[in-house]
């Protein structure tokens, strides 16, 4: 058994007496944890656990009060509201009204190298000044609506999905606390480009990682992700999505394998998932487009 201390925030969900209230996961953690909690009225405080915890409040209409980390705070939550609260800390939080969270959590370990280097050593998790109750960032929601569709269709995120939506929120969180990360200047350099590209389109079938990409590039994973948008006019996910769905166009038309082992060939689990993005891309099934294009030409008379 793992002691409570050892804990991370969604195996204390999990794991322990809280576990009733987990409605989803949608992501396996390591790099992010992304889960839904629905929970009744009244004490919600848990103890200390090694992550920074994002919740974004999916109902509204209560009154939070409690200590996530920078001091006493007793606020009317609204529908799409932000908390964070401080890793390491002991929350004490009393909410007024049944609520449904959606939360993040960024393990510390894991995310402490890019904080330094992106931020240039000028910030900490102690400087985050967003623990003291509610908060809204256009950026960090849209991120976070995004992530979650995504893991729908996907039924994970990937691991290019995760650190990518995870630098992207860390950024925003320091830019509102005003620590501003280091800005990107300019795109890649062409070769450098071109032997990332290559990289992932070699590696199609793989759950390839944004840090795995940036050290190609010999950059810090937030400088490549957004040096590689000014080079190539998408992030490198939707590149790399946008490469496994010409290469399943490929061999849709020009082989007889069956749907589910070209899912498996292109990096996808199943072929639900497989149709799931196909149709966001090509709006049509995969079996409707083998079938489309080897119909046979007409020629009117």
């Amino acid at each position: 058994m793992i002691e409570p201390d050892k804990l991370s925030f969604t195996q204390w969900y999990c794991e322990g007496q809280k576990a009733s209230y987990l409605r989803a996961r949608k992501a396996p953690g390591g790099i992010l944890d992304l889960i839904e909690i629905a929970r009744p009225a009244g004490d919600m405080s848990r103890p200390a656990v090694p992550e920074l915890v994002l919740y974004q409040d999916q109902i509204g209409g209560g009154c939070v009060r409690g200590d996530a980390g920078g001091g006493a705070f007793d606020v009317r939550s609204e529908k799409g509201s932000l908390y964070l609260a401080a890793p390491n800390f002991a929350n004490t939080v009393i909410a007024s009204t049944n609520h449904k969270l959606h939360s993040l959590s960024f393990p510390v370990a894991h995310w402490q190298s890019l904080l330094d280097e992106a931020a240039g050593g000028g910030v900490s998790w102690e400087n985050l000044r967003l623990y003291r109750g509610s908060f809204n960032s256009p950026v960090i929601q849209s991120t976070l609506r995004r992530l979650w569709v995504l893991s729908e269709e996907e039924g994970a995120p990937s691991r290019l999905l995760a650190r990518a939506a995870g630098c992207e929120i860390l950024a925003e969180l320091c830019l509102l606390s005003g620590v501003p990360f280091d800005s990107a200047n300019g795109g890649l350099a062409p070769r450098t480009t071109l032997r990332c590209q290559e990289l992932m389109r070699a590696r199609l079938s793989e759950d390839i990682s944004l840090d795995e990409l940036a050290a190609e590039a010999q950059l810090s994973p937030y400088h490549f992700a957004r040096m590689f948008k000014q080079s190539v006019g998408v992030p490198p996910r939707v590149y790399f999505t946008q490469l496994r769905m010409e290469k399943a166009c490929e061999l849709l038309a020009l082989t007889d394998l069956p749907i589910t082992e070209i899912a498996f060939k292109i990096g996808y689990s199943s072929s639900q998932v497989l149709a799931r993005v196909f149709f966001k891309y090509q709006h049509m099934s995969p079996s409707d487009y083998r079938r489309a294009f080897r119909a046979p030409f007409c020629f009117s008379t």
